[in-house]
């Protein structure tokens, strides 16, 4: 059985994206079940962890958070980290560097998750990195200004990279609140990766086999290749919490 996937969209106004990953951590656990948060650390790494913690308390599901730091630059090595987690919880930071962290282990972590049928929740660069081609960054089409360079992650032109393959669409984040939405589309439409998900903050999608369920504040906006009357183009269709869509 392979493991459930969360993605949230960043924002730290609504802990309650978080609750239907630590219900299905906490049933794995049969008590207060241990997540482990990834954090590449630029410095501030316990810092944010705290934040983070504080997060996960405030959603009324008990559990107990677990400090899984990367330094800046390294990798994240799964068999040790996982050792005694019920959940997997992949933060948020400069989407480049988390894509780099998992680089080595991209191969063996989903086998590894669901073998233990540990879920994975992804916030923000934790989210991007999730799909099979990660969207990691970039404003740039071609020279051409696609969003905000305020969004780019240290990169210029738009950037895909292998990422862990827990879903088979293309994932970025921040949707409606840095206009990355524009960004997905092209990573789509130049067919740089199959299918997406733009997911506004204090949003999560619980993944099922070929889609998906929102929940929280906000919209998922679903990016379809072949929206133009001439084949071309794409189709874009945004999603509100309690509805699902399919993208096989």
């Amino acid at each position: 059985m392979s493991s459930r996937t969360f993605l949230v969209g960043g924002g730290w106004d609504a802990p309650e994206v978080y609750e239907p990953f630590l219900r299905e951590a906490s049933g794995r656990s049969g008590g207060v079940p241990r997540v482990g948060c990834v954090i590449v650390d630029e410095g501030d790494g316990p810092a944010q962890f705290e934040r983070y913690a504080q997060a996960l308390g405030k959603t009324g599901v008990e559990c107990a958070p677990v400090a899984l730091l990367v330094p800046l630059g390294g990798r994240f090595e799964p068999e040790d980290a996982l050792a005694g987690l019920d959940g997997l919880l992949v933060c948020g930071g400069l989407t480049p560097a988390y894509q780099e962290a998992f680089a080595g282990c991209a191969d063996r972590l989903p086998g590894l998750l669901a073998g233990r049928r540990m879920p994975y929740a992804g916030f923000s660069a934790g989210a991007a990195v999730a799909a099979r081609r990660a969207v990691v960054g970039g404003w740039l089409l071609d020279g051409v200004p696609v969003c905000s360079e305020d969004t780019a992650e240290d990169l210029e032109e738009i950037e895909v990279r292998p990422g862990l393959g827990l879903v088979p669409f293309a994932v970025d984040v921040h949707a409606a609140q840095w206009g990355t939405l524009a960004r997905l589309v092209a990573a789509v439409e130049q067919g740089r990766a199959p299918c997406g998900v733009a997911v506004d903050e204090n949003t999560v999608v619980e993944v099922h086999d070929g889609g998906g369920r929102v929940a929280g504040r906000g919209r998922v906006h679903v990016v379809r290749p072949g929206g133009g009357g001439d084949g071309g183009g794409v189709a874009v269709r945004s999603y509100r919490a309690g509805e699902e869509f399919v993208l096989a």
